[in-house]
């Protein structure tokens, strides 16, 4: 019984090296003719490899025509994966099926993070020669009040449970990471940096201080978890203050409470100030707010995000008589 007519659609992930395939697709492009619409990374590694690769325009009517002699034909889709081509011949088959049967086969795939590798490429395009102006003339300074402003309006999508808002606030985060990485690219080569130093760094940090997942440790809680962290912190960091590495810029009220955190968790017991002076007494509440379990940067927010509205409602109904 001949074996029954097909047209193959492979397709490949333009993020992963080229030639990079499942053993089924190489299978596939070693059995049969590859057909593709133009030059890619993908066919120069096919011809290297030797299968040819065949550059025609994406026309339906050329693979069905290449059935003739071949029970199986295979196209190479580029690197947008030739949605319209792919459709046109879909169409085309539908309208008579017994022509060929269309089957659809992923010579490779994106691993998870592959969208990373975009959001390099194309800062590293905007930020070079040709690109944004705007953002080759920045700096790290020029760009550190967008990273808190940024890093806030994420802070209210979670506040405010918007977990779509979350994650647009999370990708403009992530944009001025990739930005400060690609500018670093341009510092002197004894200080310059690259986004992978960034990426490799953070990979180092995490298995470093996960012991009880990388290394075998046994841990009985979250609590042992967290002072494993702050032991591998303080012999990496080797640290004169408990105090050292707290981000002196962030609001008075978080900064309040990390000093007391820092303290604590150290079992330094320094007594608070006493006396009716104000800033005294906001440190004296932020610390009972912390003996309570709350968080006092949250508690106020609260506070003044409630005033608000009752100014918004007072501005709306006139001055009271």
């Amino acid at each position: 019984m001949p074996e029954a007519a097909r047209i193959v659609l492979l397709v490949t992930s333009p993020r992963l090296p080229a030639g990079l395939l499942t053993a089924a697709a190489w299978d596939l492009v070693r059995a049969w003719p590859v057909f593709a619409a133009a030059d890619s990374d993908q066919a120069a590694a096919l011809n290297a490899a030797g299968v040819t690769v065949t550059v025609v325009e994406p026309d339906p009517e050329r693979l069905i025509a290449a059935l003739a002699t071949h029970s199986t034909v295979v196209w190479l889709a580029g690197a947008a994966g030739d949605e319209d081509f792919a459709r046109r011949l879909g169409l085309r088959l539908a309208r008579e099926p017994s022509l060929a049967e269309l089957e659809l086969c992923y010579g490779s795939w994106d691993p998870p993070g592959a969208r990373l590798l975009d959001a390099v490429a194309v800062m590293d395009r905007l930020a070079s020669p040709g690109g944004d102006p705007w953002k080759r003339q920045q700096t790290h300074e020029s760009l550190a009040p967008y990273l808190l402003e940024e890093s806030y309006e994420a802070y209210d999508a979670i506040v405010s449970h918007d977990l779509a808002a979350l994650r647009e606030e999370l990708g403009d985060v992530l944009l001025q990471v990739v930005l400060h990485a690609r500018l670093a690219e341009e510092l002197p080569e004894d200080e310059r940096w690259t986004v992978d130093d960034v990426a490799g760094g953070l990979v180092d940090k995490m298995v470093r201080r996960n012991p009880h997942v990388f290394a075998g440790e046994a841990v009985d809680g979250v609590e042992a978890i967290i002072d494993n962290w702050e032991r591998i912190k303080r012999q990496e960091k080797a640290r004169d203050s408990v105090l050292e590495g707290i981000a002196l810029s962030q609001p008075a009220l978080s900064l309040a409470a990390k000093i007391l955190q820092r303290a604590n968790r150290a079992g330094l017991d320094v007594p608070l100030p006493a006396g009716p002076d104000l800033g005294a007494t906001l440190l004296r509440l932020v610390a009972q707010a912390r003996a309570d379990g709350l968080d006092p940067e949250a508690l106020l927010r609260q506070a003044a995000l409630s005033y608000a509205d009752a100014v918004r409602t007072r501005e709306s109904v006139g001055p009271a008589e």
